[in-house]
């Protein structure tokens, strides 16, 4: 191949600042057999970059259990695919967004939903329900109030022009993510179970398409030297790296694929996203075990003056990779054209092997797609446990002082920023389009039907970054538990996970050993509880200047309910109900939002997780609703048992009530020395249950067959929220006014008095 005289000379140097290693750039010389080309740089760049190789992860990701009786695709594809009944399948599957919208939130945010999006409808699935879980640093911050105001109003304006609701998710704030937040996006999609779309380019002879929107130089190094490296001083420097989006060209694309899907023209597709055209073309080559020849000359373009590396590498959005049966070009095209979507045939399958590019007349990429899609290097890492992992973990209780005021301690709870009411931000999206929508934001899972059949879905996405930073085992373990108990609480049953492991920099040891850690958590806990891990992403790399994020291994769990009309919510509804709680509560304080909010420490062990108690659990909750039994259930995690009880008196539309009496016990027998673990303790396995008198000795029967400790707390109503322990009067507040400082914390903290920003963006405590 004849070098391009204008183009930079491919050194060792220049390989460094691509992301290659020495021994990485040797290697790639050697598959190719020669000096790379300036582009083929850029291609093994990404193609071997952390956020596209997962060469730092991949050895570890193996524990995940990943397959089932209803697993139609597991982890490889585009999306995950459960199979659910009623000759209907879901797609699903979660990815992050964080470098890019820490730079530029609106398009950072817009472009990650877009992105999860298409990785979804590529399957042949029509999404239906989106999710987000998103992490600030320090909201007192001037740029973190910036932060979070764009990444919410991306999220809602990309969302809410494409027609796909918004219907949960979860906000928190902590000061490890004032340098790096994190967007991890969520979406799930509906289709027939018969008829699946992967991204493999078969068919020797057969013309590979490129549809949508017009290539520009936005995104270019996203996935390379963005969300595969570490923030530092010149971070800004990187907005001009940020993709820009176009919802409303993100809809016609969705539409023009799915008329297609319903013809037999198309043997492969997939969309450009991270690596654009790159990825896009040595994936669905090496699938297929075929090859592929572009001419890099008729890929539509909106900037002048392209070069054929811009093209390989681009990350412009809205735009899909298809392979068609050759003869069908034209009707493609047609289509194509009816949604006013630009369709160029820009290359074919060959049985070579290999990618091979051309521009102005000469080749510029000819590569094997094998060893770039598949045989990514793979690191096992240096990994070690913290130096000071045992000061984390050590809490000395006897120098904390009980409160005074068990009620001024629940009002600062429920007024924090991790326990408020999220409606500023859910309100900026459309909950409803389509009309799917059972259970809106606000309730522990939120639920959406399947039109035509009884059944429906229950979503969910958590974690818990305080409980993994002491114990990433643990942590990740409670995270799967969380997950589970929220959609056992709408009346679902868990069928699959897709998850979102957000960690530092994988070359540091101690970040390896939270990552293994956690994995390790997450295996066990899906293992023991029979839910599959059918998609996900790995997020490396989010520090800035060498600080580190929490580990945040977010989970996005999936749950079916046979009965859309035998859903729960978390709030009572009903004066006269009793109050049930379910499980057991345990003087384990470590790691709590009580102590975070109200003490300003974080240290001590993580509550325990009983995998196999969780199980029984969720099984005993999942029968009551079924049964009709419950009215409401709400699971016990952030804040406690009180902070549990208050949400379940003011988060429905009209608050309400309630007068409870604690076992001095917890359930365990011994009584407690501190009455703030028995009020704020987060011990897990716990649900709040709500039933009218009638049903009481059904539910409570039905608790013992599963195994289930379960005692009646009280009952719901009148105005006020009593909670008494052995007879003492802990707490009695008005919960109109928990209700008004719940429902307007996250507006006052928006607005409130700010501090200024630091010089690395961290605002100042």
């Amino acid at each position: 191949m004849v070098r391009d005289m204008t183009e930079p000379v491919v050194t060792t140097e220049l390989a460094a600042a691509h992301g290659l290693t020495g021994e990485e750039f040797a290697r790639a010389c050697r598959i190719a057999g020669r000096t790379l080309t300036y582009t083929e740089l850029g291609v093994f760049a990404v193609m071997w970059s952390e956020h596209c190789s997962y060469k730092s992860s991949r050895l570890h990701l193996k524990q995940l259990p990943t397959s089932g009786s209803h697993v139609l695709q597991g982890p490889g594809e585009n999306a995950g695919i459960v199979e659910i009944g009623e000759g209907w399948a879901v797609a699903f599957k979660m990815e992050s967004h964080n470098h890019p919208s820490y730079i530029e939130p609106v398009q950072g945010a817009a472009t990650g939903v877009g992105g999860i999006l298409r990785d979804v409808f590529t399957m042949g699935a029509r999404p239906i329900a989106s999710l987000n879980s998103l992490r600030f640093g320090r909201i007192s911050a001037t740029r973190m109030r910036y932060l979070l105001a764009g990444v919410v109003a991306g999220i809602g304006s990309y969302g809410n022009s494409f027609g796909c609701p918004t219907v949960g998710g979860e906000i928190s704030f902590h000061p490890c993510y004032d340098g790096n937040i994190l967007v991890n996006a969520f979406n799930l999609g509906l289709l027939h179970s018969d008829r699946i779309f992967r991204g493999a380019a078969g068919g020797i002879g057969n013309p590979v398409i490129y549809i949508g929107s017009r290539t520009g130089r936005d995104g270019i190094h996203g996935a390379s030297l963005l969300a595969s490296a570490g923030f530092g001083e010149a971070s800004e420097e990187k907005r001009p790296t940020v993709q820009v989006g176009d919802p409303f060209a993100e809809k016609c694309l969705l539409e023009a694929c799915l008329e297609l899907m319903k013809t037999d023209w198309i043997v492969g597709i997939q969309d450009m996203g991270a690596a654009g055209l790159t990825s896009s073309s040595f994936e669905m080559a090496s699938r297929a075990g075929t090859g592929m020849r572009l001419d890099l000359d008729r890929v539509p373009r909106r900037e002048e003056g392209m070069s054929p590396y811009e093209l390989m590498l681009s990350e412009s959005q809205e735009r899909m990779l298809m392979v068609v049966c050759r003869g069908t070009e034209e009707k493609v095209q047609e289509v194509c054209a009816r949604w006013d979507l630009e369709a160029e045939i820009v290359g074919e399958i060959t049985g070579t092997g290999r990618v091979v590019a051309t521009f102005g007349g000469r080749v510029v990429v000819n590569l094997p797609a094998r060893p770039l899609a598949q045989e990514a290097p793979v690191y096992d890492r240096p990994s070690k446990p913290p130096g000071d992992l045992l000061a984390r973990r050590t809490l000395g209780l006897a120098a904390i002082p009980l409160p005074d005021d068990f009620g001024a301690v629940m009002r600062r709870l429920l007024s924090s920023p991790n326990l408020c009411c999220r409606q500023w931000a859910y309100s900026q999206y459309d909950q409803t389009v389509r009309s799917n929508t059972a259970v809106r934001p606000g309730s522990d899972a939120a639920v959406v039907r399947i039109k035509g059949t009884p059944l429906a879905l229950a979503l969910t996405v958590d974690c818990n970054n305080r409980y993994c930073w002491l114990d990433p085992y643990e942590g990740a373990r409670a995270a799967v538990a969380e997950a589970a108990r929220n959609l056992a609480c709408a009346g679902a049953r868990p069928i699959g996970v897709t998850d979102c492991l957000n960690f530092g920099n994988p070359e540091r040891p101690e970040v390896m050993w939270q990552f293994k850690e956690a994995v390790r958590g997450i295996a066990e806990a899906c293992r023991q509880g029979d839910i599959p891990v059918v998609s996900g992403n790995v997020s490396f790399y989010n520090e800035t200047e060498g600080r580190g994020i929490h580990p945040t291994p977010t989970i996005g769990m999936v749950g079916l309910l046979d009965d859309v009309d035998r859903h729960a919510v978390q709030w009572f509804s009903a004066a006269g109900d009793t109050v049930i709680l379910l499980g057991t509560t345990r003087e384990e304080l470590g790691g709590s939002e009580y102590l975070f909010q109200v003490h300003e420490i974080e240290n001590g062990s993580p509550p325990a997780v009983d995998l196999e108690a969780e199980g029984r659990l969720r099984e005993a909750v999942i029968e009551a609703i079924g049964r009709g039994l419950v009215r409401s259930a709400h699971d016990c995690s952030e804040g406690g048992l009180a902070v549990a009880l208050a949400e379940c008196c003011i988060s429905g539309d009209e608050a309400i009530g309630a007068v409870v009496d604690l076992d001095p016990t917890g359930g365990s027998g011994e009584a407690f020395l501190r009455l703030d673990a028995l009020l704020f303790g987060e011990s897990q396995g716990r649900v709040l249950l709500s039933c009218n008198s009638e049903a009481l000795a059904e539910v409570l029967e039905l608790a013992g067959r599963h195994g289930v400790p379960a005692r009646a707390l009280g009952s719901v109503g009148g105005d006020r929220l009593r909670i008494r322990v052995g007879g003492r009067s802990l707490v009695d507040e008005k919960v109109a006014h928990l209700s008004g400082l719940w429902r307007g914390a996250l507006d006052l903290l928006m607005t409130g008095p700010a501090v200024p920003d630091s010089p690395g963006g961290q605002g100042e405590l």
